[in-house]
């Protein structure tokens, strides 16, 4: 049996090159790259040389990106940092439809540490109203903290817009570009942002290991302290082999969007959309079409539970999911998809695929195949039931 591998999003497959870069680190270059003795001297200047590839990927000051363990302790770090650091106010803004790390740290913040949180809401495509984005923010406004893009529905939000409106308003920015990062463009200077976290695992890297971003001059206090690595922003002994296969990933990404990826697995994606949609009745899109990432399609099959849908495409050697990975053990329905109020009859009936290096016409035509035939079999078992 074939697989055919479509949750992107979830994570991805590390490249051969990243491997090949990150290798030496634990048979040749092992020593500590805090020490200064020879040991210490060839990791530490690998790592500098990664710092530099993954700053490149962003727009980004070298000096001004620190690493860390992923996506949830670079956006936990951003919050707990900023929020402790900066004496206006104690009023955090960000929405219902960030990634838990954003959403469980601000809940946190807001019962243990009397941190003000509002929650914007967006409309039934997942977009969020700029003119509702300028109303939360207050005087005592210390951050807001939005997604660059979904990693459920894929929506692409304008942080730049929302910069600008929080600016005008003396708060400080946060972007949380996780799941956007090596699929689209970045800048950190045309976004406008003051803070932007990212992850490896995303782009071809390996797991544990990630980057916060942030502007010079920006208020920060540490969340992790000990032994003064990364200039003091994060202490701890470095993941020299997971910052160098990042720093691989980064440049290889880099190359990718160079290259017209973005187009290319754009089209495979609409291919696979259209040609689901074209053959199967009372399907809905969810999120905006619009305005996504290339990769990601999110759809609900009335009458067909996602979960079922999810095991039985498994079983054919297909991997998919309902949803973000973080939250995969969960019976509770997508908080995505409960913010976009669709209804009780699509929110349990929601698969979402994302595509990547590796996949290609003959696969997307091999899940269309299937999945016409899944829904199909679960609409009547339904039936019958």
């Amino acid at each position: 049996m074939s697989r055919i591998y479509m949750d992107h999003n979830a994570t991805t497959p590390v490249a051969k090159p990243v491997l090949d870069a990150m290798w030496p680190l634990y048979s040749e270059h092992w020593g500590n790259p805090s020490s200064i003795h020879w040991a210490g001297r060839e990791p530490a200047g690998l790592i500098d040389d990664a710092r530099d590839q993954v700053a490149d990927l962003i727009g980004a000051r070298a000096r001004d990106l620190f690493f860390t363990s992923g996506g949830t302790e670079s956006d936990n770090t951003a919050l707990m940092g900023v929020l402790a650091a900066r004496p206006r106010g104690r009023h955090l803004v960000t929405s219902s439809i960030e990634h838990k790390a954003i959403l469980d740290m601000a809940k946190w913040l807001e019962t243990a540490h009397d941190v003000r949180v509002t929650l914007l809401g967006v409309d039934g495509r997942g977009r969020h109203d700029l003119d509702e984005v300028r109303e939360a923010i207050a005087d005592d406004t210390t951050l807001v903290s939005l997604m660059l893009a979904n990693n459920e529905i894929g929506n692409i939000n304008d942080i730049t817009a929302i910069s600008e409106i929080a600016h005008e308003h003396g708060a400080l920015v946060h972007c949380d570009a996780v799941n956007a990062l090596g699929k689209v463009p970045i800048d950190v200077g045309s976004l406008g942002v003051d803070l932007l976290s990212i992850s490896a695992h995303k782009i071809c890297g390996p797991k544990g290991c990630g980057a916060l971003w942030v502007k010079r001059k920006t208020p920060f206090e540490p969340y992790i302290r000990g032994g003064g690595q990364e200039r003091g922003r994060r202490c701890g002994t470095y993941n020299a082999a997971g910052i160098v296969g990042f720093g691989k990933a980064a440049a290889l990404a880099g190359e990718r969007l160079a290259s017209g990826w973005e187009q290319d697995v754009s089209r495979l994606r609409d291919r696979l959309e259209e040609g689901i949609v074209s053959r199967v009745e009372r399907v809905r899109v969810n999120g905006d079409p619009d305005g996504r990432l290339p990769n990601t399609t999110n759809l609900s099959f009335s009458g067909v539970a996602g979960a079922a849908h999810v095991l039985n495409l498994d079983l054919r050697g297909i991997a998919i999911s309902t949803g973000s990975a973080c939250t995969s053990g969960s019976l509770d329905p997508s908080h995505v998809l409960v913010a976009l109020e669709q209804g009780d009859e699509w929110l349990a009936a929601a698969i979402r695929f994302s595509l990547g290096t590796g996949n290609d016409e003959a696969q997307v035509d091999e899940v269309i195949d299937a999945v016409v035939a899944e829904v199909a079999k679960l609409r009547a078992l339904q039936a019958t039931a």
